[in-house]
């Protein structure tokens, strides 16, 4: 397994803002939509919980499949959609870049 892409603060939505009806556990592989025209696939590895239930925040790392197709374009503070096809179920808040090949460069 390689090097995680990002570390982040991941937060769900609740079932009844559109959120899943069932926990996430580490290893999850939503969609994230990392730039306005590039949503992509990425595992989600969860510090100190084994499950995130809607309407809960954990921080942890996401894994990308594709990140050469979208260098330079994640920093500290980024927020990106997370989603189940076309639905938003959350929303990860970069925290630190670990890719180099990721990094915005201003």
């Amino acid at each position: 397994m390689r090097t995680p892409d990002i570390e982040a603060v991941i937060s769900f939505l609740k079932t009844e803002d559109g959120g899943r009806s069932r926990p996430c556990t580490s290893g999850y592989r939503p969609a994230h939509l990392i730039k306005d025209d590039y949503l992509t696939t990425g595992t989600h590895n969860y510090f100190g919980k084994d499950e995130v239930l809607p309407g809960e925040t954990v921080t942890g790392t996401i894994t990308f499949i594709t990140p050469e197709a979208y260098p330079q374009s994640l920093w500290e503070g980024k927020v990106i959609n997370i989603q189940e096809g076309s639905m938003i179920i959350g929303y990860a808040k970069v925290t630190k870049v670990m890719n180099e090949l990721l990094k915005f460069e201003e």
